[in-house]
């Protein structure tokens, strides 16, 4: 698997962004496929980053409504990287 096709987003929630100023993490929406050690690959390679930690941990399908019409969402997965301390990653500026 290419590094490209591992991690598909960063999943920038209230707690993530606490998490990435407290403790130095950064998570990531990755393949459901990706392992440990290739998600490390993939954020050292794209970031030119040094990653101390990867937790994975997989999302459960949910079911919605729209109306009267029921459908699922699909699983997805979810990446923790630690990061070494004086590294970090930037999504967006804050002012």
């Amino acid at each position: 698997m290419q590094t490209t096709q591992v991690i598909r987003r960063p999943c920038v929630t209230e707690k993530s962004i606490q998490s990435s100023e407290a403790a130095n993490k950064v998570v990531f929406e990755v393949d459901m496929k990706a392992n440990k050690a290739q998600v490390k690959r993939a954020v050292e390679e794209l970031f030119k980053v040094t990653v101390l930690k990867v937790n994975t941990l997989h999302v459960p399908a949910k079911q919605v409504r729209l109306g009267r019409r029921q459908g699922m969402r699909p699983p997805w997965k979810k990446a923790v990287v630690t990061l070494k301390e004086g590294d970090k990653i930037e999504f967006f500026e804050t002012a």
